[in-house]
Order: C-alpha cells, then structure tokens, then sequence
C-alpha cells in the first residue's frame, strides 16, 4: 500500500580498452503516493579492475530551451544560482560551472535543478538530488543547443567483482528551501533496498 517500485538492469555485451564484457547495470525506482519526486538508485559491478570508473548520468535531465524561453534559473548547490541569460550562448563543459570532486572539500548537498517558466504563476523547480554527495566526481552544466546536465559518478578505483553505485531523488519541488529538506532528509544514501518496504540504504 502506498507505494510501488520498478526494477531494471542491463549486462553489457561490449567492453574498451581490452577489458571483459559482462559488467552489469542495476536500477531501482521507488514511487511514493502524496510526493511529486521519486527516489532511484543505480548500481554497477564490474567484472573488470579499473582504476577510475565512472557510470555517467542526466541529473536531473537535460533541458531544452529556445533563448532561455522555458526557464527561469538553473539552481547549483555547489554554485548557486545562474539566470537562463546566462545559458544563451553555446559553451563548453570547462568554461563554467563545471564541479570536479575534491576530496577535501565536498559539499553537504548535491543538488542540480531549474525552475520552468509558466506565464501566469511561479514555476515550479524539476531537481536531482544526488543523496550522498562524496559519489559524484564529476558534474557539467553547460550549453550545447540545450543545458547538458551530465553526472559522473564513481570515479575510483574498483576491483573485479567490486560495486559501486549512488541514490537519488528526483521530481518537482516548490522551492530551494525543499529541495534542501529532502536532500537533508535522505542524506548519506547510496542504495535503495526492496523487501517487504524499501529502504534507502
């Protein structure tokens, strides 16, 4: 009652660099009633040793604009806010507002959302919220005919037969300050579990 969950995964039948195939790709997405956001998890094992491996992501998804005409501002919880003025002219990943882990300093939220633009009322804000941080290695918000939101997460060394793996919310919010509580709220979490409840893990 009250909530139902999907579950999906894929095995790659393709490998670079020389490395075995086989690697497989986990999802869980959990469907709560009353919320306008849903909570996800991905999960990869690797059947290889890599040294740095990243599983790349949308978060919350790109976001197709003409001039700045379907949003109002792009939100950044590493970087604050950013007008749709700004996102007028193409740029590349590196020029701006591009988030690098540092290990020393990782934010206590990692938030990426914008607020659509409605005519007659304040829009809402479609967010992705990555739950625990210290994941995410690498982070684009840049312009390329759309605003590219691409996620990198991972980033570290793992051993043949080794996961890694991150958990998100992801949906439509009324404002900062809730985007901020459920990433407060949910903070830590790299997995989502399913037995008789779910369970962010």
């Amino acid at each position: 009652d009250g909530w139902i969950a999907v579950r999906q995964w894929f095995q790659y039948t393709d490998a670079t660099y020389g490395r075995e195939p086989g690697s497989v790709w986990e999802q869980t997405i959990l469907f709560r009633d009353g919320l306008r956001y849903f909570l996800s998890a991905d999960k990869i094992t690797s059947v290889n040793s890599v040294a740095q491996l990243t599983l790349r992501i949308d978060m919350p998804g790109h976001l197709k604009h003409r001039a700045g005409n379907s949003f109002e501002q792009i939100y950044l919880s590493y970087g604050g806010t950013l007008p749709a003025a700004a996102f007028l002219e193409d740029f590349p990943p590196h020029a701006r507002h591009l988030y690098q882990r540092d290990d020393t300093a990782i934010p206590e939220l990692m938030i990426r959302a914008y607020q659509v633009r409605l005519e007659s009322a304040v829009g809402p804000w479609l967010a992705g919220i990555t739950l625990e941080p210290g994941v995410v290695s690498e982070a684009w918000c840049h312009q390329r005919g759309y605003v590219c939101f691409i996620e990198e997460i991972g980033g570290r060394p793992v051993a043949a037969g080794e996961s890694f793996g991150a958990a998100y919310a992801v949906g439509w919010f009324n404002g900062i300050e809730e985007m901020c509580a459920t990433a407060e709220e949910h903070k830590g979490a790299i997995g989502l579990g399913l037995n008789r409840m779910p369970k962010l893990v």
